[in-house]
Parts: C-alpha cells; sequence; structure tokens
C-alpha cells in the first residue's frame, strides 16, 4: 500500500494533469467558461509535454547510437591494431575467420589464414577448454619452438535475421617463454638436501684392524664421492657413519632414474667377515628453506631405517617416495632400546589418568596378545586398560573368548568406539599396538582425541604413519608385535604377575606371525617364547587357537587349486569365492610350501572390497609391492584392502605392480 501511494505521489506528469482536470470540473460547475478556458489550456500543455518527451527520447536514443558507433569504431580499431596475437575461429570446425597480423608473425605464416584450419596452425590444439567455459587454456601452448599463455572466449555468432548461427572463439596469445626460463632455471637452481648413512657400520668395523677399518672407509668414502660428483653439490662428513650431500633440484631426476645407485654399489665393500657394507639415504626435496630440508631429509632417513634400511626415502611437501628397499632384512636390535622403552611406558601409564589399547582393524592374534600384555602392564601399575576392538569382525576369536572367561577381562573390551570417546578425559593414554599408520586403526577418533599415544610395532613404516607419539617403540626387524611388548613386560613384571591366559595370547600373536617359528625369527624371538613359556604359556593350548573346521579347510584348499604361477616363482590365486581374511592368509602361507615358489599373493571379495594376502620366505619383498596397491606389512608378509573393487581389475593392478618391482 505504501509502495502505491509512493508512486502516486512521485512528480510523474500523469498526476498533475489528473489534478489539473480535476480542478477545471470543479470550475466549470461554478462558471462554464473558467471551465472551458481551463480545459483549453490544459490541452495545450498535453500536447506540449508529449512533443517534448517524444523530441528527448529522439535525442536519447541519437546518442546511445552515437555512442555505440563509437565503440564498435574502437572495438575494430582495437583488433586491428592489438599489441598481443589473436585469431577468431569456429570451435566446431576449427575454421580460421579471422586474425591479425601478431597472430600470423607468430605463426610463421606470410599470407592470409582465413581458409585455414586452427589445428593445421598450432600442432595438437583442442578447444576444448574453451567450450568447457574456461577462459584460460589449462597447458601452456608451444609455436616455432616459443611458448605462450593462451586466453579466450566464446561469443555467440548471429545472422542478418538477428537468428544465432554457431560459436565464435577469440584467442589472445602472451608470449611467456623468457619468463618460463627464468622459473625454470629457479627451479632447477633450488637446493635438496641429503643425509647418507650406513646401516652397518657397526658391523662393519667390528672385529677388524685399525688399518683394514681405514681401508674399508676410504672404499666406502670413495663410493660415495663417484656417486656425488657428477651432481656438482656439497659432499661434507659430519659424523662417522654420516654425510650431508647439498644439490640442486636438477641433478634429481637423474638421481631417482637410476634409484639411486649407490645402494647396490656400496654392496661391493665386504668386511673381513663377509659382511656387505648397505647404507640408508634420506632427501628432502620440495619449496621450503634449508632448516626445513634438513628436518625433512632427518625425517627421511629415519623412514629409511624403520623400513629396514638399504633403501633411498625422498620426502616432499607432503609426501614420501621410496627407492630400494628389496634387500632382506636382518635383525639390529639392542636390549638396551628396549629397556629404554620400558622405563618411559611405565612413566607414561604412572601419570595417566586412563589407559586405552586399541590395534588395526580386524584384529589378529599378534594385534590381539600385544594389546593383552600392555593391560598386565597397566595392572603391574595399577591402572585398568580398556581394549577398543571390534571382537565382531576379528581374526581372534577362540582368544577373545577365552579372555572373556577370565574375571580381569570381563570388562575390558570396548566393541563402541563411541563409549571410549564418551569414557575419555584430560590425560588419557592411548596405545597403538600392530600398526603404525592412522588410517588403519581400529578408532581413528580416539588417536586423534588422545592428549598421548604409544606406538608399538614392527611393521616397516608407511608414507603415513602416527607423528608426535610420546613413545615410539618401533622395530621393524622384530618378529611381531607380540614380540616386543614381551620384552618389555621382562622389564616392567615378574613372570608371576603374568596371567596364564595372557601369556598364551602373547605367544600366540608370536606364533602367527612367525608361521611357528619358521619365518622372521631371531635369537630374541625364541628368548620372548622361553619369557612367555615360563609366564604359563601352555604350547598345546596355543596350538589348538590355529586349528581350523572342516569347512574352513574345503575352502583353503579351494583357493590354492586356483592358484597360477607368474614370473616364474610367484604364486596368485586370485578367486571370487568369499572365504575371509584368515582363511586367505592361511591360503597364501600354504602356497609358500610349494616346491619353486618365493612368494605368494591371495585376491578375495569381502563384500563390495578386495582383500590381498602377501607372503614371502624372503627373496621378494612383498611390502613394496603391496604399497602400490594402498598396502602395507613387512618384507615377508602385507596386506591390503582395495575398495569398492572386483577381483579381476585388483589383479590386473597387482600384476603391473609385480612387473615394476622386477623392473627395478
Amino acid at each position: 500500500m505504501n509502495k502505491k501511494i509512493s508512486r502516486l505521489m512521485g512528480p510523474g506528469s500523469q498526476f498533475f494533469f489528473f489534478v489539473l482536470i480535476c480542478f477545471a470540473v470543479v470550475a466549470a460547475s461554478f462558471d462554464l467558461v473558467i471551465g472551458v478556458i481551463e480545459g483549453v489550456i490544459i490541452a495545450v500543455l498535453a500536447v506540449y509535454a508529449h512533443r517534448n518527451a517524444v523530441s528527448r527520447k529522439a535525442n536519447i536514443l541519437k546518442y546511445i547510437e552515437s555512442v555505440t558507433s563509437n565503440v564498435d569504431s574502437a572495438t575494430k580499431d582495437t583488433m586491428l591494431n592489438a599489441p598481443l596475437p589473436m585469431v577468431i575461429f569456429h570451435p566446431e570446425t576449427g575454421g580460421i575467420v579471422w586474425c591479425n597480423e601478431g597472430f600470423q608473425e607468430i605463426s610463421g605464416r606470410s599470407e592470409q589464414l582465413f581458409d585455414s584450419r586452427i589445428g593445421d596452425v598450432v600442432p595438437r590444439f583442442s578447444a576444448r577448454w574453451l567450450l568447457e567455459c574456461r577462459h584460460e587454456a589449462p597447458e601452456l601452448m608451444e609455436m616455432r619452438g616459443r611458448l605462450y599463455r593462451v586466453y579466450g572466449n566464446l561469443t555467440q555468432q548471429a545472422g542478418g535475421d538477428g537468428r544465432e548461427q554457431g560459436l565464435l572463439a577469440t584467442m589472445y596469445w602472451i608470449d611467456v617463454t623468457d619468463s618460463e626460463e627464468i622459473a625454470r632455471k629457479y627451479r632447477a637452481s633450488r637446493l635438496n638436501v641429503a643425509i647418507i648413512m650406513m646401516d652397518n657400520y657397526e658391523e662393519l668395523t667390528k672385529g677388524t684392524t685399525d688399518v683394514a677399518r681405514s681401508a674399508m672407509r676410504a672404499r666406502i668414502d670413495r663410493k660415495i664421492n663417484d656417486w656425488t660428483a657428477s651432481c656438482h653439490g656439497l659432499l661434507r662428513k659430519y659424523e662417522r657413519d654420516r654425510y650431508l650431500f647439498v644439490f640442486e633440484e636438477q641433478y634429481y631426476e637423474k638421481l631417482a632414474a637410476e634409484q639411486f645407485s649407490l645402494l647396490n654399489s656400496v654392496h661391493e665393500v665386504v668386511s673381513t667377515e663377509g659382511v656387505p657394507a648397505t647404507l640408508s639415504i634420506g632427501v628432502g626435496r620440495g619449496d621450503a628453506t634449508l632448516e626445513e630440508l634438513f628436518h625433512n631429509a632427518t625425517l627421511s632417513i629415519d623412514m629409511a631405517l624403520s623400513r629396514g634400511g638399504d633403501q633411498a626415502v625422498v620426502r616432499t611437501d607432503m609426501n614420501f617416495e621410496f627407492f630400494g628397499g628389496r634387500a632382506k632384512e636382518t635383525e639390529k636390535r639392542t636390549k638396551v632400546k628396549s629397556r629404554v622403552m620400558a622405563t618411559a611406558l611405565g612413566e607414561l601409564m604412572s601419570d595417566a589418568g586412563q589407559v586405552y589399547v586399541m590395534g588395526h582393524r580386524f584384529a589378529d592374534m599378534d594385534a590381539l596378545g600385544a594389546a593383552v600384555g600392555i593391560c598386565c602392564i597397566a595392572r603391574k601399575k595399577g591402572k585398568k586398560a580398556s581394549i577398543v576392538m571390534d571382537i565382531e569382525n576379528s581374526a581372534a576369536e577362540p582368544m577373545i573368548s577365552r579372555l572373556l572367561e577370565t574375571p580381569e577381562y570381563q570388562d575390558a573390551f570396548l566393541t563402541d568406539p563411541t563409549d571410549a570417546l564418551l569414557q575419555m578425559r584430560a590425560g588419557a593414554l592411548v596405545v597403538v599396538v600392530d600398526t603404525n599408520r592412522p588410517d588403519m586403526v581400529e578408532a581413528p577418533n580416539i588417536l586423534e582425541r588422545a592428549g598421548r599415544v604409544a606406538v608399538i610395532d614392527h611393521h616397516r613404516r608407511a608414507a603415513t604413519y602416527i607423528e608426535n607419539a610420546a613413545l615410539n617403540f618401533h622395530e621393524p626387524y622384530a618378529s611381531s608385535a607380540s614380540e616386543l611388548v614381551s620384552e618389555l613386560l621382562q622389564y616392567l613384571t615378574d613372570p608371576s604377575d603374568v596371567l596364564e591366559v595372557e601369556a598364551e595370547a602373547l605367544l600366540a600373536g608370536i606364533v602367527l606371525d612367525t608361521k611357528n617359528f619358521t619365518v622372521r625369527t631371531g635369537g630374541r624371538t625364541f628368548d620372548a617364547a622361553a619369557y612367555l613359556r615360563r609366564a604359563g604359556a601352555d604350547t598345546g593350548e596355543v596350538r589348538r587357537l590355529f586349528q581350523n573346521d572342516l569347512d574352513s579347510t574345503i575352502n583353503r584348499y579351494n583357493v590354492i587349486r586356483r592358484a597360477e604361477t607368474v614370473h616364474g616363482n610367484i604364486a596368485l590365486a586370485a578367486v571370487d569365492l568369499p572365504v575371509g581374511r584368515v582363511i586367505a592368509a592361511q591360503a597364501a602361507d600354504e602356497l609358500l610350501q610349494i616346491a619353486g615358489v618365493s612368494a605368494s599373493f591371495v585376491l578375495t571379495p569381502i563384500g563390495e572390497d578386495v582383500n590381498l594376502s602377501a607372503r614371502s620366505v624372503g627373496e621378494i619383498n612383498v611390502q613394496v609391492i603391496l604399497e602400490k596397491l594402498g598396502g602395507g606389512g613387512n618384507a615377508a608378509a602385507a596386506g591390503g584392502l582395495v575398495k569398492h573393487a572386483k577381483v579381476a581389475d585388483v589383479r590386473e593392478q597387482l600384476l603391473a605392480a609385480i612387473d615394476e618391482y622386477f623392473r627395478k
């Protein structure tokens, strides 16, 4: 209503004429002559106002036409004399409609291009980006040895009758050759920082004479100097077994293409005891300061050592790249570290208000055994530990059933991570066992919320790992997480403090990952087993935990009989039979019993996903292969899960990863 009144009271001529007519009508009712005179005056004013409005509108239109004409003239003059090369063409057909002299010059064509196609003038040109309504070409375009950044837009072509007659594309070319060359030189001159470290320095020099030790060092120095000489960088030895190497980015591609050949050439240096030298290389690379590059190089060398050494790891701003790492791992552990880690874990538990333990998803005997061992340590420290585990989807049901019958574990399992989140308070300690990857833990939300985290794991570290842990007991040379926890138990508890069921859970974890003490075993493995035996573990009970029923046995052999051989010594079984993770892992183990088989891979469906199980006798590093498919583990045993995939498709991906492994 207010808007209507506002419009009515506005300064429009219609309103004023309406008021005048009203006055004339009123006047005519009193005096007809005066009313007629007023009417005539109103009519004259109306005619004058109308003619004035028509004249004003004509002047406005004339002005608009004049301005438009001037704009069109300026536009045409700009196109003809533009400093940038320009071309107009039909994007559907590629036919050139018009181009200026600048475009003719950069194309090297002196004749007119009106009858040519843009694809004939510009090699490998595609107008797709224009048709996608983008105004800048996604890549630089090259013409006659020069680089150009190309901008453009589409307009609708109109015919003489005003109807649309297709699209026209206008492109503007900007020469960026010089600036790109400057940028290339800048990128090529960026510095990378590398740390070269001898893996087995103590082992090489142990028991040798001073003369032999000096000669060996000289040979190693010569190998490193020869390898770095072609990069024209800075090489300095800053510790007895560490070297700092600073080089420019332009040499990195050469080193990467050769797979960091120093890793293999240094094997030629052999000690008097017949031990070949091995080293690890950590590289910090990217747009960062020298301080940050050195920090990344340090992270890379730690990653290389945690994965077994004898490899190169490159850390960019966000990711890790791996080279080498195919050599068989050897035990390089000392009891000193275990004692230090035991003391640190004990202090963390004493200070913690709550203790939570969790392993990887679909927990197996090793994850359960390690978790149970942590519960035992917590009990010794006067704390109650809770195990976060989905007991309905695990590979350790027999052991879980036995634990639930024990009073100490009747309420120890939290099967719903939400319960743990609701109970968790500030100062809680979360102990992660049998994995070091944040995306693989049972409950990532608990890990993110935890104030302090301790990691105990034996798998080779992947590109993504749990960072900033208060305690990181990571030993890739250990057989299992249960072995590591058993070592901690020896420093924190007495054998009498360990329940019989706890000792058997830990021993079962070791038996599982060592395949009944046949793979990845060292002296420390048997020491841990002996300790558990003294703590009351019954080997007969442990053996019964691994027995299968008849249906599971039949399913396992159904997988085995579908296996094929690839690369001569690899057994690959890709079946559409949903047998479960345990049966798949057992089938992979049993395939290794076939003569001539050095590694085995089993692919089985789990819902909409594909499960991978891989095993090796040591000659082939199955973890390096499965990393290409997002898996992980260690050199002798690895696994993974490819989501939303088909077995046949994953099989092709696996074959490609195996081929790439053998090409290196």
